[in-house]
């Protein structure tokens, strides 16, 4: 266990060599016992640091670094600068960062920065840089963390996993564990403060894939299918007169959706935490893309003007309290009924029609037939696709649980490979994320479309690697430019306006189908 009563200094390098062996392995064992042998070295000061950062995160979120700055910052050559850097050293840095305010705010931030790497070993800058921007990938996911924590503890994984869930971060709740010591049922006395509280959101449950309703039944059996909105997840607090509305990444958007805010002020309910989806809908009914409905989620929007100009709709699909009575750990079909109930709104043998805007559209079937025909108009509805979702499953917050699962119709393009950029982690070494190309007719040269680092095997970076390097033109950063010849098939959900890309748009969820040695590019 991690000592409870003394002075214990950890040096940030050694966070670095854990997270190194952790991203060597895949043996899932092999991670858990490297992530629980560092946090029962952390005094119970640093636990909430050292969880935070192996999850990828840094405890004081966004502190107003941009990739400018990390790019102007260059690597420490030579002796380090000064004794190691140690966890809570780097944790008061980040916390100075990100605290500072006014004229010149920018210049200072960086300076910070770069005091901080100058007293970091090139590998711990590389870790330090990638929690800045938010992309630490060591092969060790929240859910492998979660079982170190536990394990460093001495608690059961699946009691971590639900009080993370009501805490709404990982770092929260090993710092209780730590507090709490080691004596006789401790931990679980530790967890037991973590509940489900108005004003206090939570993570929302995520879903796994499956190709079409067949597979869908084939894994949940009679399951429920609801409309698949492409809108922006709500969660929805009341408390008799007081109602607020959080985000999927649990920010308080209240003010931006005053529509959202009456619908669920109108319900009976006295308290209710609702999950949902709020999407804004042409006039004639139809979903808008989704990057439409997000201009009402803006740092600085006029509600007044963009609720006229710009109305949002919101569908709820599952409750996690009413009134006193806790639901997250009651099974789907249970919840749905109070649901219904609590949006007074009548169900007949578990359908909900589009008409009722309250509740998302919805069936509970067996037959894969049926289950087609609902995708079926979902899609001639405008929507993305349908949920299937398991009948007793319980509401696993933050996690992507295999009860809920997500159908889409995808779409392909035949595009291709500008560059590639080197691969972090499991992929160290690999030419990994792509820059897509579509052809230009009128220049017939290639105009950018996107990224994607998905759906890649072991055997597809090893080839590619080769087929890339081979035809290396040029380098910038990690990226490796390359002569515009290979051809590859990309499945992505469907296309937004962007400001990043030369062509204006931009693929959304691209990811790798195969590469087509069949075409030329000229072909794509």
């Amino acid at each position: 266990m991690p000592a409870q009563n003394q002075i214990c200094v950890v040096q940030l390098g050694r966070l670095v060599e854990t997270s190194r062996r952790v991203a060597a392995t895949r043996s899932r064992l092999e991670k858990v016992a490297h992530l629980t042998e560092l946090i029962r070295q952390l005094p119970p000061s640093l636990v909430g640091v050292g969880v935070a950062y192996l999850t990828g995160e840094l405890p004081q979120g966004r502190v107003g670094i941009g990739y400018a700055v990390l790019r102007d910052l260059q690597p420490a050559a030579g002796a380090v600068a000064g004794p190691p850097l140690e966890l809570g050293e780097v944790d008061a840095a980040f916390s100075a960062i990100k605290d500072v305010r006014g004229a010149g705010s920018v210049e200072r931030r960086a300076g910070l920065l770069r005091a901080l790497f100058g007293r970091a070993t090139p590998a711990e800058q590389d870790l330090l840089m990638r929690l800045v921007i938010g992309e630490v990938r060591q092969g060790a996911l929240e859910g492998i963390v979660v079982d170190a924590v536990a394990r460093a503890f001495s608690v059961e994984a699946s009691a971590v996993r639900r009080a993370t869930m009501l805490a709404g971060a990982l770092p929260a709740v090993a710092v209780a564990l730590a507090q709490a010591g080691d004596g006789h049922g401790a931990g679980a006395g530790a967890l037991g403060q973590f509940q489900l509280q108005l004003f206090h959101p939570i993570q929302p449950m995520l879903a796994d894939t499956a190709v079409d309703p067949d597979a869908a039944l084939e894994r949940l059996g009679q399951a429920a299918f609801e409309y698949k909105l492409d809108g922006a997840r709500v969660q929805v607090h009341k408390d008799g007169d007081t109602v607020e509305v959080y985000s999927r990444q649990l920010n308080r958007v209240t003010a931006a959706v005053p529509e959202v805010v009456a619908r669920v002020a109108a319900m009976p309910a006295r308290r209710l935490v609702l999950d949902g989806e709020a999407i804004a809908l042409s006039p004639d009914g139809r979903p808008l893309p989704f990057q439409i409905t997000m201009r009402r989620f803006g740092r600085k929007v006029d509600a007044a003007h963009l609720r006229a100009a710009l109305p949002l709709a919101v569908s709820f699909f599952d409750v996690l309290r009413i009134d006193d009575d806790t639901l997250i750990d009651r099974p789907l079909d249970e919840r749905w009924q109070a649901l219904a109930a609590a949006a007074g709104v009548a169900v007949d043998g578990g359908v909900i029609d589009p008409a009722a805007r309250s509740l998302v559209p919805r069936i509970v079937t067996a037959s894969a037939e049926e289950a087609d025909a609902f995708f079926a108009r979902a899609m001639t509805d405008g929507h993305e696709g349908v949920m299937a979702k398991g009948l007793q499953s319980l509401y696993s917050a933050g996690r992507r649980g295999q009860d809920w699962l997500k159908l889409k119709s995808a779409h392909t393009l035949d595009l291709v490979v500008l560059a590639a950029e080197w691969g972090s982690g499991r992929r160290q070494g690999w030419l990994s994320n792509l820059h897509l190309g579509a052809r230009d007719p009128d220049s017939g040269g290639f105009v950018m479309l996107g990224k994607t680092f998905k759906g890649m095997t072991d055997q597809t970076l090893r080839w590619q690697t080769e087929a890339l390097l081979s035809r290396e033109i040029g380098r910038e950063g990690v990226a490796v430019h390359v002569r515009p010849e290979l051809v590859v098939e990309i499945a992505f959900n469907d296309v937004q306006h962007s400001t990043t890309y030369p062509g204006g748009v931009a693929l959304r969820f691209a990811r790798l189908k195969r590469y087509r040695d069949d075409k030329r590019a000229a072909d794509a």
